[in-house]
């Protein structure tokens, strides 16, 4: 091409739209179809799952879910500093929870809420006891737990809240506890199991996520909300396993320790079971609902024997020290992509810089001049080498004058000027070649890092996460990209071409206009930064005589 800066505009273009075609893929919703399944829904419209796929064999029961028996079922309300949470007295689900560090929308003063059961859409946390004498095994009638009160409030000077569920079934005394701590936002779910009867009693857990698959919360075109299951094992510290996947086959994956979540973009709720046992990560999906989640062990308990089986349930942001303290790969959920081993490191960089200056806006403009501090002599060779080839204009367009009807020895021609002029055609690509994962890992740090959603930076810029308001941000970026092409003349001949490269200002400042602020910050800081180092370069090359802006 016979301008470095056609490749620049052209690269910037596509890169981008493949960032958005896979942005659209990875958190888009997916379209839902229907599939026969073996599982069953009961008269309440639960999932039945055999106990055969919980690796429950020979035990024939099944974790039902069914309906009341004489027994009500009861609401118990837990408060923390950073949780609000439901708990449903059948079975011991968490059946609502509320985020109370997060607002639902910018200065809404609504707490986000992240699980719920409601007419039309479910997102629910399910926890039981299977096996032989599980008595979440009985077909059609899960537990009904009691309490001695419905309301629970985390005190301030209170280091722990336990919420105690008792039960008692064939001889098996059950005490199910959700232990709270403040500013956590994982959950020990513990079971404390004593067997009062002469006999062995043979139990296994199960905890999973159940949500809906078509309800939920609206996705828009430019700014799509991911919801979908991932789980970790052993063997594979994060995978993702989509709504689609979901429908298609049913995971049955036997790991050491292990975990199984959904997300949606900025939070996750996760099952870790016991680290040190083995466990069994399954999925299910049935009439548009679908699970994910991990079974134990099967336990034998000995008459007069107790024991505790403990699980850890986290439903918040995807704070990734938190996560990472919780299981192998759960950090993961912060899904930088490919990129991941750059993107982290970036984010570190990110957070120090932030924790200086208390301001997320301002440690994106620090960071990005770091990074274009760091990359300033790829920067150099590719300037450098666009002045060269456009100072070679008039002996490239004398040779394509000369040889316009025999293109065969236009090619040999143009090689032998480049190889006396001492010139490397390709000599801006590479250096953009190696910037474009960094700045494809810094993009992946702005759209999935939860600390700038709604974080302020200034004046009118209130929301990082969220588009420009006044589109200001976009309008500056387009100024600064066209004041660069200003400062680098094209040297394409093509009339189509030209005005191609004319209007991708325009272009890029529509297109920006739907993308996240911080993440068009960064740019626009990119660009004034680019045109900086473009003036240092090549007014070192007018002094040495090697640039010529009127070339």
């Amino acid at each position: 091409m016979d301008s470095q800066r056609s490749i620049l505009i052209l690269a910037l273009a596509f890169v981008s739209f493949l960032l958005w075609q896979q942005w659209h893929k990875d958190y888009g919703q997916e379209p839902v179809t229907s599939q026969p399944q073996a599982e069953q829904l009961d008269s309440s419209g639960e999932l039945q799952l055999s106990a055969d796929e919980f690796g429950t064999q020979p035990v024939a029961t099944s974790p039902a879910v069914g309906p009341a028996s004489s027994q009500h079922e009861q609401i118990v309300r837990v408060e923390t500093d950073v949780l609000q949470v439901e708990i449903s007295t059948r079975g011991g689900d968490i059946v609502g929870l509320k985020l109370s560090e997060y607002e639902l929308t910018k200065d809404s003063q609504t707490p986000y809420v992240m699980m719920r059961r409601q007419t039309g859409f479910n997102y629910i946390a399910e926890s039981g006891l299977i096996g032989q004498h599980g008595p979440d095994a009985r077909s059609g009638n899960r537990p009904v737990y009691h309490t001695n009160q419905l309301n629970f409030t985390l005190a301030s000077d209170q280091q722990e809240l336990v919420v105690p569920l008792h039960y008692e079934y064939q001889g098996l005394q059950i005490e199910k506890r959700f232990i709270f701590r403040p500013g956590q936002y994982d959950v020990s779910v513990e079971y404390h199991l004593n067997n009062t009867s002469d006999e062995v009693r043979v139990i296994q857990n199960y905890q999973h996520l159940r949500q809906t698959i078509d309800g939920g919360k609206d996705s828009s075109f430019f700014m799509p909300i991911y919801r979908g299951a991932a789980y970790g094992t052993a063997s594979d510290r994060y995978k993702k396993y989509s709504f689609k996947d979901m429908q298609k086959s049913n995971l049955s994956i036997p790991t050491q320790g292990g975990w199984a979540a959904m997300l949606e973009h900025y939070f996750v709720a996760a099952w870790v079971p016991n680290q040190q046992v083995d466990n069994l990560i399954y999925s299910r999906y049935h009439q548009g609902q679908g699970l994910i989640g991990a079974s134990g062990p099967m336990l034998q308990l000995q008459p007069g024997e107790q024991t505790v089986i403990a699980t850890i349930f986290y439903a918040g942001p995807k704070v990734q020290d938190n996560l990472a303290e919780l299981a192998n790969g759960l950090d993961l959920t912060v899904d930088y992509g490919f990129l991941w081993f750059i993107s982290q490191p970036l984010f570190w960089l990110l957070t120090l810089i932030q924790g200086f200056v208390g301001n997320w806006g301002v440690a994106i403009i620090l960071i990005t001049i770091v990074v274009k501090g760091v990359m300033y002599p790829l920067t150099k060779i590719q300037y450098e080498s666009m002045a060269k080839m456009r100072n070679l204009k008039p002996k490239i367009e004398d040779l394509q004058a000369r040889y316009k009807d025999d293109r065969q020895k236009l090619g040999p021609a143009m090689m032998e000027l480049y190889r006396k002029e001492k010139v490397n055609p390709m000599g801006g690509c590479l250096p953009l070649l190696l910037q474009m994962p960094i700045f494809l890992a810094l993009y992946w740090v702005f759209v999935e890092s939860v600390e700038l959603r709604h974080a302020p930076f200034m004046l009118w810029l209130q929301d990082l996460s969220a588009p420009d308001p006044w589109f200001i941000l976009p309008v500056l970026f387009g100024a600064s990209m066209f004041m660069m092409q200003k400062l680098t003349p094209m040297t394409v001949t093509d009339p189509m071409q030209r005005k191609l490269m004319m209007w991708m200002p325009v272009a890029f400042s529509v297109f920006f206009i739907w993308f996240p602020s911080g993440l068009v910050l960064y740019w626009l800081v990119s660009n004034l930064i680019s045109l900086a180092q473009m003036l240092y370069i090549y007014r070192g090359m007018e002094k040495k005589g090697l640039h010529s802006r009127k070339a």
